[in-house]
């Protein structure tokens, strides 16, 4: 059986959305800025798709959606153009951030440092969330942006967003989020937070890869980060990418229908892999309370058991999981997230994510079972380390925000 679990790093294309795609890469191919009819022809299922979005975020009419090429793009459109905007061409020079955000925004934010930009980069706590209260006392009249991400694509714990965005606009700072793990996981409602601008990337919920959108709150100013045409009204030149575009619309109209039993469904499976983990697996940890988590996401750790092993193994039964953030996997250091919740330098290079979808299925779940015992029997069995120490416990993990 192939079972991929790894829907956090990227998901399969939905069918009907890679349907929905195919007319527009070879019927209805002209560029959407020419003035013919094979141009125009396309304008129709373009605004459909910015239609699909918008209801699938909640957003308001006077807001702008601007389609990217990921979330990446969007991040770095953000960050940089704030430091334009308020840092180079303003009065302010800092920018807050967590220490757990994706490299995207952590990259940024250290090139940004090299060009005289104050980054704070915010501590979380326990259970791997920035507290909407740690905030305030890190902002000042210097503070250009606060950006802070919906959910973790490590442990899927979501951020109080709706208190941090309270706190931001109360201090009349922008404010964005990175959204990629939450949209189409659980409800985004932009009518119901304070929030500037959100990323999101179609591939994180069964759409293509290669588009992604950035969402403005009433349109405002920020300066481009790509020039040399008018296209989506001047804010991001390049010739639109139609067929992902429509791949993006579908995929959001697909992934919010009926999104309270899509969660409960994917929610239902990941408890009971969870607990059959923990369960049958002595000294097995997980990171976060499963309440505050995004319904799908199981970050767990072995104990004596290195993640790269772990995944040499599940590979071997066809499993797909992952070590954590997709872009920093060829990165061997101990996971960044779990240091930061305070686990101990040997449990933070153990942790294996495993993250479902609304496609994944009970008999593959019943098999990760079968064959994730089957890995750590063999790779403890080799372990000289775990040899020495023996099973415990686990209690002085439990302390730092991991639940055996």
């Amino acid at each position: 059986m192939n079972v991929y679990m790894d829907n956090n790093a990227t998901t399969m294309v939905d069918p009907l959305v890679r349907d929905a795609m195919i007319p527009f890469l070879s019927e209805i191919y002209g560029n959407p800025n020419s003035l013919h009819r094979y141009g125009t022809a396309s304008h129709p299922a373009i605004s459909k798709a910015i239609d699909q979005i918008y209801k699938g975020i909640n957003a308001g009419d006077e807001d702008d959606i601007i389609f990217t090429s990921c979330a990446t793009e969007s991040n770095n459109w953000v960050l940089k153009s704030v430091w334009i905007d308020k840092i180079l061409h303003g009065d302010k020079n800092h920018i807050v951030t967590t220490e757990v955000e994706h490299p995207s925004v952590l990259s940024t934010c250290k090139f940004l440092e090299e060009q005289g930009v104050k980054v704070t980069y915010l501590p979380v706590n326990d259970q791997g969330i920035v507290e909407a209260h740690t905030l305030r006392s890190f902002i000042t009249d210097k503070t250009a942006l606060v950006s802070v991400m919906w959910a973790n694509n490590e442990t899927g714990m979501i951020f109080p967003i709706k208190e941090i965005g309270e706190i931001c606009r109360e201090r009349g700072v922008l404010f964005h989020t990175d959204g990629v793990q939450a949209v189409g996981k659980i409800p985004v409602d932009m009518q119901a937070v304070h929030v500037d601008f959100m990323s999101m990337s179609a591939h994180k919920f069964h759409g293509p890869k290669g588009i992604g959108a950035l969402y403005i709150k009433g349109s405002q100013k920020l300066s481009p980060l790509l020039h040399g045409g008018e296209h989506m009204g001047g804010r991001r030149s390049g010739t639109l990418n139609v067929p992902y575009i429509v791949g993006m619309g579908k995929a959001m109209e697909l992934a919010t229908q009926d999104l309270e039993a899509k969660m409960d469904s994917m929610a239902a499976k990941r408890n009971r892999l969870e607990d059959a983990l923990l369960s049958i697996i002595p000294d097995t940890f997980t990171v976060g309370e499963r309440a505050r988590r995004t319904p799908n996401t199981i970050l767990i750790s072995i104990r004596g058991v290195e993640g790269e092993g772990m995944l040499w193994d599940l590979n071997n039964a066809q499993i797909g999981a992952s070590t954590g953030s997709a872009c920093a996997s060829e990165d061997l250091e101990a996971n960044t997230v779990m240091l930061a919740i305070g686990a101990d330098h040997e449990l933070a290079h153990t942790g294996i994510r495993l993250s479902l979808s609304r496609f994944s299925t009970d008999e593959e779940v019943d098999y990760v079972i079968e064959h994730f015992q089957k890995a750590v029997t063999r790779l403890r069995a080799i372990s000289s380390s775990y040899a020495k120490v023996g099973p415990t416990k686990g209690g002085e993990a439990a302390e730092c925000g991991i639940h055996h």
